[in-house]
């Protein structure tokens, strides 16, 4: 597993801004997304310890929100100003961008780059509309989309995260019930039961070994 710091912009005339290049062979772009809530970053994380030895690259997205409790700039996130953030979009070094809940977050293209050429399997761990655009940017791009038992289920677990306002934790729900009605945009979807974490995270790695296996010559444009 490798991961790369952001880096400085590139140049708005950089070729390597808008020209397309392809990875490696059997490299494979995988979207990892779902609604706020459904425990991405424990997955995530689960993931990471089942696949050890498996050669993914997670890539860690850009934000304009404030950390939370716990978190670490380069780790988490890479938390960048709003100033810092439009600078890097307008300079063509993010691979999709979107404001999600108020905030701005985006996936650098450069890091993915990267990874897929030295031939890792790439993991994007983003939200319904960044899934939207990189698919329709990398239509090679696989997505995996996680799931909630219930909706109820769902609720309680942002009600218990405590990292919200009553405010923002009524816009997260609101947001969430639209965004499982896309479940069906997706390549897969799993359902990551309460409890289950570690189940979850095995059945994505069974769908990456399974796909990367399917498409052992392909390669990826990014």
């Amino acid at each position: 597993m490798t991961e790369q710091p952001l880096g400085a912009a590139p140049a708005p005339d950089d070729p390597l801004s808008g020209v397309p290049s392809a990875g490696a062979p059997g490299a494979l772009l995988v979207v990892v997304s779902g609604p706020s809530g459904v425990g991405k970053d424990t997955i995530i994380g689960a993931l990471r310890a089942h696949s050890s030895e498996a050669d993914y690259h997670y890539v860690i997205t850009c934000t304009t929100r404030r950390p939370r409790p716990g978190e670490v700039d380069g780790v988490s996130y890479h938390f960048l100003s709003r100033e810092r953030f439009a600078a890097l979009r307008d300079a063509g070094a993010f691979l999709e961008s979107a404001v999600v809940h108020g905030n701005w977050y985006a996936t650098p293209r450069a890091e993915v780059r990267r990874a897929l050429a030295g031939g890792h399997d790439v993991i994007l761990k983003i939200d319904v509309q960044g899934a939207a655009a990189v698919k329709s940017l990398v239509p090679d791009a696989v997505l995996v989309f996680v799931v909630p038992p219930s909706l109820e289920a769902l609720f309680r677990r942002l009600r218990a995260r405590a990292t919200e306002t009553a405010e923002q934790l009524e816009l997260r729900q609101r947001n969430a019930a639209i965004e499982l009605a896309r479940a069906g945009d997706y390549d897969h979807v799993v359902v990551n039961e309460d409890g289950q974490v570690k189940r979850t995270a095995e059945r994505i790695d069974a769908i990456i070994r399974d796909e990367r296996a399917r498409h052992a010559h392909r390669q990826v444009v990014v």
